[in-house]
Parts: structure tokens; sequence; C-alpha cells
């Protein structure tokens, strides 16, 4: 297969099963609590990709092992959670369109908390993607109607763990695979979000029930396909195009997210593509190539 064609394939195959990870999610939601859906997710990936994690996890230094575990948690764990939460009161559409944050958290948490320091056109950048952020949170239907700060929020924070969480893998496990602390840290994460399914009383419930068993067949197809398919996709465009091309993902997410919410209903107007757009801009914005001599800020 043409090596091009491969790349551009993964990228579409990406951008569609992330990009279709958020309606998943509302659809999960119908039947199940935010905890049960988010804990089916990981508890689902963590088994998919256990096979990979048997031969991985003898490869990581035994000192590197919380690290891996954490990276978990901030990476796939809390913002499981913290997105089905969230879209309990906001749209998947938005819900997918705030995802796109993460760059610009990646940012944010290297000059707070990692020592690096941006240049002005990454600051630049960054105050582009927030403006579009905040228009995008300001342009919602009945905006001055709704109280779905806190659910803002909350992928707001997702974001926020992806970054600090990406700085983190960088700084402390940059000699170890990406797959392998992918695999390790599904696995080993799928341990807490057990306890987590079990105290929500899941496993009393009727599950001869119809609607649940098909929230609970949504939650699953998440964590194999949006967890652990799209973490081994993502890793390999990784390998075979590099870092530029495998980040640029970011854009083709929203617009699935955007593209199912409006197939279900949701309503996404100019104002929102709009915003949108300027969101997306800043974030490409910080992630082009600097110009030759650029300077911190």
């Amino acid at each position: 297969m043409n090596p091009k064609f491969a790349n551009w394939f993964l990228f579409i195959a990406l951008s569609f099963i992330w990009g279709s990870s958020f309606i998943l999610m509302k659809e999960g939601l119908q039947h199940l609590t935010a905890f049960q859906v988010a804990s089916i997710r990981i508890i689902s990936a963590g088994l998919i990709l256990l096979p990979v994690t048997i031969s991985a996890i003898r490869k990581i230094p035994p000192n590197k092992l919380l690290v891996v575990f954490m990276s978990g948690v901030l990476g796939s764990l809390l913002p499981a959670y913290l997105f089905c939460l969230a879209e309990q009161g906001i749209d998947s559409s938005l819900a997918g369109a705030l995802n796109s944050l993460t760059p610009i958290f990646v940012i944010i948490a290297g000059a707070l908390f990692f020592g690096t320091r941006p240049t002005t056109q990454k600051v630049a950048g960054i105050l582009l993607a927030l403006t579009g952020s905040i228009l995008l949170f300001l342009s919602q239907p009945n905006f001055s109607q709704n109280s779905n700060t806190l659910f803002i929020l909350y992928v707001v924070l997702a974001t926020a763990f992806y970054g600090y969480n990406v700085n983190m893998v960088h700084r402390h496990l940059s000699g170890i695979g990406s797959l392998q602390i992918a695999a390790v840290a599904l696995s080993l994460n799928a341990i807490p979000a057990g306890i987590v399914l079990y105290l929500t009383g899941y496993f009393s419930q009727d599950f001869l029930g119809t609607n649940m068993l098909i929230s609970t067949g949504y939650s699953f197809v998440l964590g194999i396909f949006g967890s652990a398919v799209a973490s081994v996709l993502f890793y390999v465009l990784l390998k075979k195009a590099g870092a530029v091309f495998a980040s640029m993902v970011t854009y083709g997410i929203p617009i699935v997210a955007i593209f199912w919410g409006i197939l279900y209903g949701e309503e996404v107007g100019w104002k929102q593509a709009g915003s949108m757009t300027v969101m997306l801009l800043g974030v490409w914005w910080v992630n082009r190539k600097p110009k030759a001599g650029a300077v911190p800020a």
C-alpha cells in the first residue's frame, strides 16, 4: 500500500473513531450513569489490550510503573468520567469541539509545571484558541437560559489533564514505547474502574432489560474502539508519519463529532461553526512550525 495513502487512511479512521466517541457516550448515558459508562469504557479497553500489557509490563522498569499508572489516571481514567459527566448537560458536538483545547493545555501545562518556555507565537495561538472556546460557549442556543457552565468545565478539566499527562510522559517516560505505556496504563486502570463500577450497583441491575444491554453495548464499543483500537492506530500513525501529522487528528475529531451531533438533532448553527473555526485556528497557530529565531515569550 502507498505510504501516503496508508497515513491518510489511518488519519481518517482515527478522526472517525475518536470523533464518534462523544455520540457513543451520549448513547451509553441513555440508560446508564456517567460513572458506569466511563468505567465500562476503561475496563473493556484494558481487557482488549491485556495481551500487549502482559508482554510490555516486563519491559518497563519497576520504578516507572507508578508513573505509567498515573499516566493512565490523568490520560484516560479521569477524562473518561469527566466527559461522561459533561455530556449529561451539554451536546456531544460541543464536547467534541472543546476536546480540541488539548494541544493548548499541553503548552500551558509545560510552561506552568515543567519549565518549558513558549514562544510569542504559541502564546498568541493560546489566546486565539481560548477566545474561540469562549465564543463557542457564548454561542450556545438559549445561552442566557442555560446553566451548563459546570458541564463545560468538566471538559476543560479533562483536556487540562490530557495536557499535563503529555508533558509528564515526555519528561519521565521518554525511553518507553508509547503503545507499551498506553496498554499497561489502561490495563492497570481497569482495576479502579472495576471497583467504581461495582460501587455504582451495576451488577445488581436487571441484565435482561434490553435498554440496559444496549447502553452497555455502546459503552463496550466506546472502550474497545475509542480507547484501545484508537490508541494502537494512533501509535502506528505516529511511527509511520511523525508527530506533526499525527497531531493533526485534533482537527478531524470535532468535524466528526459535529457531524454526528447534526444527525442526532443537536443544534449547530453558523455561530457555533465560526467559534470552532477561531478555536481550531488558534490550535493550528500553536502547532505550526515556528520561524527561525523565534524567542520565548
